[in-house]
């Protein structure tokens, strides 16, 4: 499958005080250190940032021979790479789950200590809805190697295993402890496991207890919403 990993964001340029719309696209797909480098970079000012500019650039990637997703983590370049892309038949995909991209963005300001290209604005974190709490919770470890082989073939109605994150594809060796945590859902696993599954999740973040500010599980899901998962 032909997937590329897109941003269109305004970063500083060499000019001073001056901002340009940058559009970078990387290949997507298995992470492969040999291949982090971009296929395509453009700029243009903010009067050219708009959908159409995105899809004439797009045409000019690899000779025209379109992918069959792009993948986005940025929400601001969500919008108009999704118009652009949908006018060329393209899915887009909004995912955190970009390493390729964030690592061509990461070398290219690097020089820039002031500048952090893949900073997100993110909204303080929500409540999780009460009728989704779990009857209890616990943290657990299972080796990278067992991951798969627990859950493929259990008789589980929303199972998610992107192949994108099989332990195999990330070089992790099979007796690593991947940390995660157990929910017990009671009567409300369903209801629970459906939501989370909408939510399309990301990661459990800890954050420790401070003097006068509380700590504890933050869900994080999609591009940059964020759950109390627990206290």
């Amino acid at each position: 499958m032909n997937i590329w990993q897109a941003d269109f964001y305004y970063h500083p340029s060499a000019a001073a005080n001056q901002k340009q719309w940058l559009l970078v696209i990387c290949r997507g797909g298995e992470l492969n250190a040999h291949q982090i480098e971009p296929i395509y970079l453009a700029e243009c000012t903010a009067e050219s940032a708009n959908a159409e500019w995105l899809k004439q650039k797009l045409l000019e990637v690899d000779g025209g021979q379109l992918p069959e997703e792009i993948q986005v983590f940025r929400p601001q370049a969500l919008g108009l790479i999704s118009v652009a892309a949908a006018s060329l038949g393209i899915k887009v995909k909004a995912t955190r789950n970009t390493p390729q991209l964030k690592q061509v963005l990461a070398d290219k300001y690097q020089q820039n200590p002031h500048y952090n290209p893949l900073a997100l604005e993110k909204p303080p974190p929500q409540a999780l809805p009460e009728n989704l709490w779990g009857d209890e919770w616990q943290i657990a470890n299972i080796a990278a190697g067992q991951i798969i082989d627990l859950f493929r073939d259990r008789p589980i109605p929303i199972a998610s295993i992107p192949q994108e994150l099989d332990p195999v594809k990330l070089n992790l060796t099979s007796d690593i402890f991947i940390p995660g945590v157990v929910v017990f859902g009671g009567r409300k696993s369903m209801q629970l496991a459906r939501w989370i599954d909408e939510q399309v999740p990301a990661l459990i973040n800890y954050i420790p207890t401070e003097v006068g500010k509380s700590g504890g599980f933050i869900l994080e899901t999609g591009l940059v919403d964020r759950w109390i998962f627990n206290t």
